[in-house]
């Protein structure tokens, strides 16, 4: 399994791990006798992502935030591994409040940061960041060397600011940091995305479905598995001061093809597709990012490749949160 034998005796902290991809990395973790620490503001985390963890003696839980110092201190003590996951997820917030993605992901990797250079700096630091630090990139599939990096999103200003900061601090007060750029990962927990707000959509009325921009929007999906195998791999196999890998899928999907898997994994027959024609020549909002594809040439190099295309992960993710919804609802617009 994943992580077998990489995490053993040390206590490693995952911020953000209440949440969709950190409750999955914790699951990893655990199954293979590892000592987590999760903290979590619960924001948009959920303790029944972590709930079979609660109790078990190698778990502990922090209901805390990393702009809080108190927690922070709590939170790192003899910590010797970190995953940092803690941000705010949603790309499309920072167009009308700049100052939540500046706060949640910039400020708090910083003073993450802090606490561990007073507490004593971790082994290993590994960061999940986003391909939107590329932008509008003009070379598809995008190489992790591929610059100038131009983000368009102030989400992506984000990503790329706590990049910087965790190498300067990797350099400077000598820990090892592992980047991780990821493309759209999805499945199960997922409470965000385009996968989720199309059932969520297509619930509320079964005929019509609004689909933000012309439709033609193209990206790489990941299932959350494949990014679990990805990481394990990376950190098994590479040694390097400060290591940045995108991790992503060979294949990517346009946006109505996203619509369709949906609708049909709903039963849903005759639904009618309206596009909202978008922004900045169909995008779906400002600062969404219209193709992207990551290069993973490097990160199979290592090999690992991924176990779905992106068409597989996003109809086995539709499927999963269709299944739960169904288990633990007995009123529902669809049929399964």
């Amino acid at each position: 399994m994943d992580f077998k034998g990489l995490m053993n005796g040390r206590l490693i902290l995952v911020t953000g791990g209440a949440g969709f991809i950190g409750s999955h990395l914790v699951d990893a973790l655990m199954a293979n006798g590892a000592t987590v620490r999760v903290i979590d503001n619960l924001s948009s985390g959920t303790l029944d992502n972590i709930r079979s963890w609660i109790g078990n003696s190698s778990f502990e839980f922090i209901k805390g935030d990393l702009l809080n110092k108190k927690d922070l201190e709590r939170a790192t003590e003899k910590c010797e591994v970190i995953f940092h996951l803690a941000a705010n997820p949603e790309v499309r917030i920072g167009s009308s409040t700049p100052e939540i993605h500046f706060e949640q992901n910039v400020v708090a990797t910083y003073r993450l940061l802090e606490a561990l250079r007073r507490s004593g700096m971790p082994d290993l630091f590994v960061f999940t960041s986003s391909s939107t630090v590329y932008g509008d990139a003009s070379e598809i599939p995008t190489p992790e060397d591929y610059g100038p990096l131009k983000p368009i999103s102030i989400y992506g200003a984000s990503k790329l600011a706590s990049e910087a900061l965790i190498s300067s601090f990797a350099s400077t007060y000598g820990f090892r940091a592992i980047i991780c750029r990821l493309a759209n990962i999805i499945g199960p927990r997922s409470r965000h995305g385009v996968i989720y707000d199309f059932i969520e959509k297509l619930k509320s009325n079964p005929w019509e479905l609004e689909i933000l921009g012309d439709g033609t929007q193209r990206k790489s999906y990941l299932y959350v598995d494949d990014f679990v195998s990805a990481l394990s791999t990376i950190i098994e196999k590479t040694h390097g001061k400060v290591e940045i890998f995108n991790i992503g899928s060979e294949d990517w999907v346009d946006v109505k093809t996203i619509a369709e898997i949906v609708t049909e994994e709903m039963h849903l027959k005759e639904v009618s597709f309206r596009f909202t024609g978008g922004v900045d020549g169909g995008r779906g909002w400002k600062g969404d990012v219209k193709y992207m594809l990551l290069s993973i040439e490097k990160l199979k190099s290592l090999g690992w490749k991924p176990r779905l295309n992106s068409a597989e992960a996003i109809r086995k993710t539709a499927r999963k949160i269709l299944e739960k919804e169904h288990k633990f609802s007995s009123k529902s617009n669809f049929t399964l």
